[in-house]
């Protein structure tokens, strides 16, 4: 099972149009999960044309996309339990990966996915993966925009971070 990740598209204001080196990896892919700060209903309409798509809410989405999306999921993909957040919080002392761990304390989980800073993070705490794919439209202070590309086989997560410099 291919699942590609996203978060923090930000879009239409910081593209109008999901990037080349994305849609290449969501031609095949079985699931897409999105991690918050969507901004318009019509990049889940666009990633949906591709395959299932998942998905949390993120500061920066309005009253109807916190509606259709929650703040937090649990999903079993591939055999895997997946807890999917976006990250932000009003404690802005307490970091964006150890919030997003902590909102699954005490859950059993193979993989942990959030948003929020638009910092690429892939590293395993524990026995679970953490995985922040950054931004394929905004990569604020990053080198390069980037998502995650994750491979589940046999019940057991394979993760990547795929890096680019050309958003369009």
């Amino acid at each position: 099972m291919k699942i590609v990740v996203i978060s923090d598209t930000h879009m239409p204001r910081m593209n109008k149009k999901l990037p080349d080196r994305l849609i290449a990896e969501l031609a095949d892919a079985d699931a897409i999960l999105h991690a918050g700060d969507w901004t318009s209903a019509e990049v889940y309409l666009m990633l949906s044309a591709y395959a299932p798509t998942y998905g949390v809410s993120g500061n920066n989405d309005g009253l109807e996309l916190r509606k259709k999306f929650g703040l937090k999921k649990l999903l079993k993909l591939g055999g895997c339990m997946i807890g999917l957040i976006h990250g932000h919080g009003t404690n802005k002392s307490i970091a964006t990966e150890t919030r997003a761990v902590e909102a699954f304390r005490g859950q059993r989980l193979d993989m942990i996915v959030y948003g929020h800073s638009h910092t690429p993070v892939l590293k395993r705490i524990g026995k679970t993966l953490v995985l922040n794919p950054g931004s394929p439209t905004d990569k604020r202070r990053q080198p390069q925009y980037s998502f995650a590309i994750v491979r589940i086989d046999g019940g057991k997560l394979d993760a990547r971070l795929v890096a680019y410099d050309d958003k369009s």
